[in-house]
């Protein structure tokens, strides 16, 4: 196990403080880095966890904030802001784009192999920020299926892994067949993994989903998407010594 070291970085988006945690892995070289957007509930241990994970691996990890810092577990509050911040793809952008900065002007970053990955309204992020022509080397999206403003899925330049529960009611088949028939058009080297019986945030442990409809944690499939995730990155950005 190597010694992975962190920190909190602050940086503004979306005219807020934002709170991200940073995970570096041992040594002292640059290395691959992760971009990890969180939940629509916002930046937790989860995240935290997964940044850390990254960094075992070997790569530089920034799991970002959406809510200034503030974790929203009602899902009404977490709801009201959310439902419009998935509507405004600007916004979104802003939101990762102020969080890959942050990360690539870590000095141990190499930043010709950054990819983003995330989770609902962070995964949503992480596709949009390859619709805006971000240099990724992979994203990766759990439950996070939009589509996006006509043509602008033709900027994305890498592979776009993407996962889903077949019992989902918020990412519904008519949802999954409008993102894949997206990144077909667009010629996209793209992926769809449906889990089945998962519902939505199956890959989350089991806390402050109680209040919310289709929503519910499959620890089976939360595995088998946290080994796709890791193998996209080893094939798109591996750590080499």
């Amino acid at each position: 196990m190597t010694t992975v070291t962190t920190r909190t970085v602050t940086y503004r988006a979306d005219n807020l403080t934002m709170s991200g945690h940073l995970a570096l892995p041992a040594g002292a070289g640059r290395r691959p880095a992760v971009l990890i957007g969180p939940e629509g509930m916002g930046l937790g241990d989860v995240e935290r966890g997964r940044a850390e994970a990254l960094a075992e691996l070997g790569y530089v990890a920034l799991a970002f904030d959406l809510h200034g810092g503030r974790y929203l577990g009602d899902p009404e509050e977490m709801l009201a802001r959310c439902l419009p911040l998935l509507d405004d793809p600007g916004r979104m952008r802003g939101i990762g784009r102020a969080a890959l900065g942050v990360l690539c002007a870590e000095p141990r970053v190499d930043p010709g192999r950054v990819a983003a990955i995330g989770y609902g309204t962070g995964g949503a992020i992480a596709v949009e920020l390859g619709r805006d022509g971000a240099d990724l080397r992979a994203i990766g999206t759990v439950n996070g299926l939009t589509t996006g403003r006509p043509g602008e899925a033709a900027r994305i330049r890498c592979p776009v892994w993407a996962g889903v529960g077949s019992q989902d009611p918020i990412m519904p088949p008519a949802r999954r067949e409008a993102f894949t028939a997206e990144m077909q058009a667009a010629g996209v080297d793209w992926r769809l993994v449906v889990y089945g019986g998962a519902l939505h945030a199956f890959h989350h442990p089991p806390v402050d989903h109680t209040a919310l409809p289709g929503v519910g944690h499959h620890p089976r499939h939360a595995r088998r998407a946290w080994r796709d995730v890791v193998g996209l990155l080893a094939e798109c950005v591996p750590v080499t010594d």
